[in-house]
């Protein structure tokens, strides 16, 4: 019998040291794919903050028919004459980001190639290989939210990589 309570103690004992463990703020870094597998972004921590850059693009290349097909891909909507010229590989999307101590990272900015606009972002993990992206203007319930799927290890890509260099 005592036993059998001293397992029920150390199982509770467990339960409960699980339930109040610190969350890790470093369980965002690595890499992630975006929504509908087009690019990966790699999630770095620098001086506290954390920062994500473009390491691959599924389609890095300019498309047939258009000015400079078949060049890599650059940043042509940025609003800032200055880096119209960037390459698309290396690109930093997220900026500035902060974990909140529970299970968000805020204050942060995501920037968006397509459009160039740039957008407040936070940033949540559903579950361990899922995180939540969310931008937004002015406040976070006028925004949107894609989903994005860590990258297996094995299918980590090196800065640089793209769709017509293999990850191998």
């Amino acid at each position: 019998m005592k036993q059998v309570l001293l397992g029920c103690a150390v199982c509770l004992a467990a339960a409960v040291a699980v339930t109040f463990a610190a969350p890790d703020p470093d369980a965002v870094l690595g890499q992630w794919y975006t929504a509908g597998k087009e690019s990966k972004v790699e999630i770095t921590k620098e001086d506290g903050k954390y920062f994500g850059a473009l390491v691959w693009l599924k389609d890095p290349l300019v498309e047939e028919g258009k000015p400079d097909a078949g060049k890599p891909k650059l940043d042509v909507n940025n609003p800032d004459p200055a880096h119209k010229n960037d390459p698309i590989l290396g690109l930093k999307l997220l900026k500035g980001f902060s974990f909140d101590g529970k299970e968000n990272w805020s204050g942060g900015t995501i920037y968006d190639p397509e459009s160039g606009k740039t957008y407040k972002c936070t940033m949540k993990l559903s579950n361990n290989d899922t995180l939540d992206v969310r931008g937004y203007l002015g406040i976070a319930a006028f925004g949107r939210t894609t989903q994005w799927s860590r990258v297996p290890k094995e299918e980590e890509s090196k800065p640089g990589e793209s769709a017509d260099k293999p990850t191998k």
